[in-house]
């Protein structure tokens, strides 16, 4: 017999549409009566789900944070090197080039919002990134850059954020597919130095030759 998936609550499609209307028009440009009409449910019903409007931006950036995890849980059991996952991190430019051109990135979008407006939730939208640092940290570790692991995945980071704010600003495709290229290129340099990092400790560790 084949299990049926549940279908979503009234409380997770409420989160679910304030999550994309967040991005396509801002957290402070959205109102209740916007993600009740996109739920189509009456705002009794709405109310009784959230009193206010910062427990639905809770809920949002939950959301996003589960399926960040789950997102990156995907790459590392889909790619089986370092580099593998990396470049699908980098080709995440890529796959969401249409709405990243039209909305810009949405974690840097939601980040940069909320500190605007000071909002007391900009630290919890920001540890999203913070899954992404980690993670990234995790994959240059691999690829034998310990000592400068945390430094390269910020970078890659600060970079991705730049392709993703200029291409929002120009609205230019190319130049997202040949940022990820470049990008590929550098963590392909970055693997070769790796291993040539990890190469030297075991030619140190060799045995010295006997003399005559």
């Amino acid at each position: 017999m084949k299990t049926l998936s549940a279908e979503p609550t009234t409380r997770e499609l409420i989160v679910q549409a304030a999550d994309t209307l967040f991005y396509q028009r801002g957290f402070e440009k959205t109102s209740f009566a916007d993600i009740a009409d996109e739920v189509k449910i009456s705002r009794g019903n709405f109310y009784y789900h959230f009193k206010t409007k910062d427990e639905i931006l809770s809920g949002v950036i939950a959301l996003r944070a589960s399926k960040t995890q789950a997102m990156l849980s995907s790459w590392a059991s889909q790619e089986k090197t370092p580099l593998g996952r990396l470049g699908c991190f980098a080709t995440m430019l890529i796959q969401n080039r249409k709405e990243i051109q039209r909305y810009g990135c949405p974690v840097g979008t939601l980040c940069a919002e909320l500190a605007k407006l000071e909002h007391p939730a900009q630290g919890d939208a920001g540890m999203i990134f913070g899954q992404f640092r980690q993670w990234l940290r995790e994959q240059f570790e691999a690829l034998g850059h310990t000592a400068d692991a945390d430094t390269l995945a910020m970078h890659l980071l600060a970079r991705s954020q730049g392709v993703a704010a200029l291409a929002n600003a120009f609205h230019d495709e190319t130049f997202i597919r040949h940022e990820v290229t470049q990008i590929e290129a550098w963590l392909q340099s970055l693997q070769t130095e790796g291993i040539k990092k990890q190469a030297k400790p075991a030619k140190a560790m060799a045995a010295p030759k006997a003399k005559n």
